[in-house]
């Protein structure tokens, strides 16, 4: 975790904040586009953010909180208690949602989920790669950095008011990219489900809010063997890994728990997990809030 002071809190659209959180004890980890952060919160509840600032500034992250009326506790204490000069302990930066090299890119983005894409953007632009935005949300108030995009980017921008103009055209979008252009896109699941049906799979690069349902084989009993200690944790068909290692005496981070954030990703030594995550588990790795095991037995690395 580092250590970060609560420099500066603005508003930046309807039941939208700006936080920006300066190094207490100096330069900060460094991070690409897609990049987000753990925020340890004082009320005890982890949640996580984008990185929507500008990765050449080692002294402060930029995040971006909306209200959510149906809040756990997160976004309500961040816009009602949290106040400029609160220290507040952050994760290093992870990156589930890279921007890979391409000859063109076309951003999507609805309401909070330009957050991400702001610096993606700015690299891309910077890097002298034409890219464009399409942002939508359901009026211009309701949408963060509208402003700052338009006086950035100029015509690369397109905001969509969608309560008054309805959802561009993804397909006509599409047909007018070039051969081997990317498109990133983070929103609502409405809006990504749109892009899915538009776009090839492998032109398309998300990054969702709540996981795709899907339907997995109903739950078994398996074992998970802590290798470091040699502890054995017996978890049910009723209780997640994370669940049942925390009750073990093992507390594994966790944030989400809708395997979307990676925070509780564990290493695994031996074993063949089931992975139910929506964000592609790398290669001897797996997140223990969702994923399970495919054989009686998994090792990991605790």
């Amino acid at each position: 975790m580092q250590q970060t002071v609560v420099d500066h809190i603005e508003q930046v659209a309807e039941d939208v904040v700006s936080l920006v959180l300066r190094g207490a004890t100096g330069p900060l980890a460094p991070w690409e586009p897609g990049a987000h952060i753990d925020l340890a919160l004082p009320n005890w509840l982890t949640r996580q953010y984008s990185l929507c600032g500008d990765p050449a500034d080692q002294e402060s992250y930029r995040v971006a909180v909306r209200h959510d009326r149906l809040s756990r506790g997160g976004s309500e204490y961040i816009h009602r208690f949290l106040r400029r000069g609160r220290t507040l302990d952050v994760s290093l930066p992870r990156n589930h949602f890279p921007l890979l090299p391409a000859p063109e890119y076309l951003f999507l983005a609805g309401g909070i989920g330009i957050t991400p894409i702001l610096p993606m953007l700015r690299a891309a632009v910077t890097s002298g790669v034409p890219a464009s935005l399409v942002y939508m949300g359901q009026s211009v108030a309701s949408m963060p950095f509208a402003d700052e995009l338009r006086s950035s980017y100029g015509d690369r921008v397109r905001i969509v008011a969608t309560r008054e103009q309805g959802r561009p055209d993804f397909a006509a979008l599409g047909a007018a990219l070039s051969p081997g252009a990317m498109v990133y896109a983070c929103g609502p699941g409405p809006m990504l489900a749109a892009a899915d049906a538009a776009f090839p799979a492998g032109r398309l690069h998300a990054e969702r809010f709540r996981p795709v349902p899907r339907s997995f084989a109903p739950n078994t009993a398996f074992e998970a063997v802590c290798a470091r200690s040699g502890q054995t944790v017996q978890v049910p068909p009723d209780e997640s890994l994370l669940d049942a290692l925390t009750h073990a005496g093992y507390p594994v981070a966790s944030g989400c728990r809708e395997g979307v954030c990676g925070s509780c990703e564990l290493a695994v030594v031996e074993g063949e997990p089931e992975h139910r995550d929506d964000i592609g588990a790398p290669a001897g790795r797996m997140y223990a809030c969702v994923s399970r095991a495919l054989s009686p037995r998994l090792v990991v690395d605790l």
